[in-house]
């Protein structure tokens, strides 16, 4: 992974982010806190404002510091989950020492890992890790695939995983009080992850 790239990766999402404003409000209104929106929009450009501060440093090191900087700059669990995921990418990264897939696809499932463990929660209960989880594993399995099959099925395994949060039962969050009421209201989270995502692999994608 090189810094150049996160650069333009946190430009793409930071984007992303602020067009799918209405969206992401919509469904934080039916079953969320109401600050999901606001949280991702800072943190994006939290990460998008440190620019000049990443250029000159290896990816790890790029990492680990929008990792602490989300930590100390988003409120709420949203700033927890955001710095856990960059931290423990950090790490990875600078333990395998790996430019390829394998080695952003082994970062990319830490990150994942760390947000769970976290979050305490999986697979089923209506949150961003129902699109993060399997992504994770899709992208770890097929990582050494053609690079356009690689992206076009990480974009669908996070579009079967958000759409697949309607008809959940959330366990966590403010959701969780809602009981049967959250079924049929996708989860803001598993959305913006979805979102984030996609822009990401359409970013890889124009450049190859």
């Amino acid at each position: 992974m090189q810094t150049s790239f996160i650069l333009q990766a946190a430009e793409a999402i930071n984007q992303a982010i602020l067009s799918s404003e209405s969206v992401l409000e919509s469904l934080d209104r039916e079953i969320g806190d109401g600050d999901h929106f606001i949280n991702m929009k800072r943190g994006a450009a939290t990460i998008v404002a440190l620019r000049e501060e990443l250029a000159p440093l290896p990816a790890d090191a790029a990492l680990q510091k929008i990792g602490m900087k989300l930590l100390s700059t988003v409120g709420g669990a949203s700033g927890v989950l955001m710095g856990s995921f960059f931290i423990a990418m950090a790490k990875t990264i600078k333990d395998n020492s790996g430019n390829d897939m394998t080695a952003i696809a082994a970062a990319f499932q830490s990150g994942v890992t760390s947000i769970q463990a976290r979050g305490k929660a999986g697979v089923g209960e209506k949150t961003m890790l129902d699109v993060l989880i399997p992504v994770a594993t899709t992208f770890v399995v097929q990582a050494n695939a053609e690079r356009n099959f690689l992206l076009q099925a990480l974009k669908q395994e996070a579009e079967r995983g958000v759409l697949a949060t309607r008809d959940m039962i959330a366990t966590k969050g403010r959701a969780a009080s809602l009981g049967e009421r959250a079924i049929g209201h996708i989860d803001p989270g598993a959305k913006s992850c979805q979102i984030i995502i996609s822009a990401v692999c359409d970013l890889v994608r124009s450049e190859t």
